[in-house]
């Protein structure tokens, strides 16, 4: 945070310009005075008024101003005071100019939402959190960038705007440069009043940065960043940035109740700004709640943090909101679940090479899975349906399920497209204001890896491959108005979000997802996909194309679970509750085998691969057998990223 004696010597400063221009002005009136001779010389070469020229960055320090008598030519050296005199009447004239708002490209999904069946409070426009009610903005009016010169670099500062009567600002929102301007901040109004008022003005703001050269350029080209001084038992949401050095006024934003409040937690910095007098630097993330999963009830605000002094680990100085809501009010019922996966289902490409091909797991089972027990030698056939693998428990070794060691062990590595299909889970997220559709597809089996090391690609025989395999994709839906806003995409043992303007459609607002050869990670592109080190191009290499093997979710899916809508309104399947391992353990000793593949290399280069492949996960050596779906962290908490 900023000092005071740091503001005041900035005020000091505009107070100085004001003073100039005041002694600017007498020049000019000195100079329309019609009795001054033409010899008369007005000298402004005092330390005062050259450190105000200066101040400004002139190069004239030292003007002396000359009557020239009526029609007489003007020589070269008076052509050059003329031009001087112009110089002065320019930084006189251009005043304090206004930040300009470069032009942004925005964003919006290839078709038109749909009108959703009728439900509750599903796509309303609003959610009621309990005391307070929240809405979306989305339109917003430019601030401050910090990459006007450099927009492949910058981040965009904004304050929402088109605030619906009777909704109060909880903080300002930010975008980096480089992806089309689509984000949405809440803000909130108060709708049930208990012991005290949800929703207070701040008594007061602190300036956490601004910029520490305070030319009149800098001043009114930089942003400043304030965060809100709550009252006592309330928390500030957001901060507020303005494009001057003046405070915002205490209407611009509202604090709310602690107890109607969660925990933010940081989550991928944006921006890094060095200073000149500061060996810390200004630094700016996105924000989600700490606690993120089925049961949890943080709510995004959709505000950003910043910070000149924090440290991993310390908590921060704004809060997101809670739902204390008790009731599902916000979520889609069970017919606006299935309009949402037919308006938005994706169409998963598999690679034309592929081998190990999806099936459904009732093919799994009914052409020779086999389940077994530790201790015994001969496997169990398991019914189609699931219906005698073991039930909950944990994931503690006793069981497994193995593929037949015979001639039908080859059919079920290779899958059944035909048959396959995904597994949805609906499941609310960020405390209910979004709606996760969670899609899994089952790999009987999955295929060995391929090295990447520079140029060369080294196909491996047994790296990778296990008995076995799920995947998933995750379409996260606003619950505010039904509306796409990111794809997870799972990729070996974590995955990533991407933003829609980063994925490609097929039909309609159906997007497509690219699942590599033999691994089957998802990724939103074709191409060759590396894990471990782009910039040395050490890794596995992924690879993903399009070709006529696909799986349209839209049309091929089976809702195996969502819990919010209470018992009995999804019956799960039998082989849900299985928590043990889809597949064996393994034996071969895998990283034996990448390393034999290395020897070949410069023992510089053959170190470095090395220490990238041992940071890899084990599930890329496949090592162990997966589990299924319920016993994934991601099953009742939020998406690995």
């Amino acid at each position: 945070m900023m000092h005071g004696s740091k503001y005041d010597q900035m005020l000091r400063f505009i107070d100085m310009r004001n003073k100039m221009r005041s002694s600017i002005k007498r020049i000019d009136n000195l100079l329309a005075v019609p009795t001054l001779s033409p010899s008369a010389h007005v000298d402004v070469t005092t330390p005062f008024v050259g450190r105000l020229l200066r101040s400004v960055g002139s190069d004239v320090l030292v003007l002396t101003l000359v009557k020239l008598p009526k029609r007489e030519k003007s020589s070269g050296k008076q052509k050059k005071m003329e031009r001087a005199r112009d110089m002065v009447e320019q930084r006189k004239n251009r005043g304090v100019p206004d930040v300009v708002a470069p032009d942004f490209e925005s964003f919006s999904l290839p078709s038109p939402i749909p009108q959703w069946p009728p439900g509750h409070g599903f796509a309303t426009g609003t959610i009621n959190l309990g005391e307070l009610e929240v809405c979306e903005i989305n339109k917003f009016e430019f601030i401050w960038g910090s990459g006007i010169k450099n927009r492949r670099k910058g981040v965009n500062f904004f304050k929402p705007v088109d605030i619906p009567d009777g909704y109060f600002c909880l903080g300002h929102y930010c975008q980096t440069d480089h992806s089309p301007l689509r984000g949405s901040v809440l803000v909130a109004r108060e709708v049930a009043q208990s012991k005290s008022t949800a929703l207070l003005k701040p008594i007061d703001y602190s300036l956490v940065w601004c910029p520490d050269d305070w030319t009149e350029e800098s001043v009114h080209g930089h942003g400043y960043f304030w965060l809100p001084m709550a009252p006592e038992g309330y928390k500030a949401l957001g901060f507020i940035v303005t494009n001057k050095p003046a405070k915002p006024g205490l209407d611009e934003v509202r604090c709310v109740r602690d107890d109607l409040t969660d925990l933010y937690e940081p989550h991928g910095i944006i921006l890094s700004m060095h200073s000149k007098i500061s060996e810390y630097a200004f630094r700016v993330w996105k924000t989600r709640p700490c606690y993120r999963g089925i049961h949890e009830k943080g709510v995004s605000v959709g505000t950003f943090f910043c910070s000149c002094l924090w440290t991993p680990g310390e908590d921060l100085n704004i809060s997101c909101l809670k739902n204390l809501n008790p009731s599902s009010h916000s979520m889609p019922n069970l017919d606006q679940v299935h309009a949402l996966i037919k308006h938005y289902g994706p169409t998963i490409y598999f690679h034309p090479d592929e081998i190990y091909l999806p099936s459904s797991v009732s093919w799994f089972f009914e052409n020779g899975a086999l389940l077994y027990k530790r201790g015994e030698s001969k496997g169990q056939r398991v019914d189609p349906s699931g219906s005698n693998l073991p039930k909950g428990g944990i994931n503690d070794g006793e069981y497994w399920i193995d593929l037949p060691k015979d001639s039908t062990e080859k059919k079920i590595k290779k899958g059944n497209l035909e048959s396959a299909k995904v597994y949805v889970h609906i499941k609310p997220a960020l405390g209910g204001s979004f709606t996760d559709i969670v899609m899994w597809i089952f790999y009987p089996f999955n295929g060995p890896g391929c090295l990447k090391i520079g140029l060369m690609n080294y196909q491996l025989s047994r790296v990778g491959q296990h008995v076995g395999d799920w995947e998933h994709v995750a379409l996260r839906i606003s619950n505010f108005t039904g509306e796409l806003w990111s794809l997870y995409l799972s990729q070996h043992s974590g995955g990533v979000w991407v933003e829609p303007s980063n994925l490609e459609f097929i039909e309609g607002n159906k997007t497509i997802v690219y699942a590599s050869r033999n691994g089957h990670a998802n990724y939103p592109c074709p191409g060759d996909l590396l894990q471990g080190s782009a910039n040395l191009r050490i890794g596995v290499r992924n690879t993903a194309a399009f070709s006529n093997y696909l799986l349209d979710s839209s049309k091929e899916y089976e809702i195996i679970a969502a819990e919010y809508l209470g018992d009995g309104v999804i019956n799960e399947p039998c082989w849900l509750q299985y928590m043990r391992k889809w597949g064996p353990t393994t034996v071969h000793d895998s990283r034996a085998e990448v390393s034999r593949s290395l020897n070949g290399l410069p023992e510089t280069l053959r170190c470095t691969a090395q220490n990238i492949f041992n940071k890899l996960p084990n599930e890329l050596y496949g090592e162990d057998g997966p589990t299924g779906p319920k016993e994934k962290s991601s099953w009742f908490g939020d998406e690995k990223c």
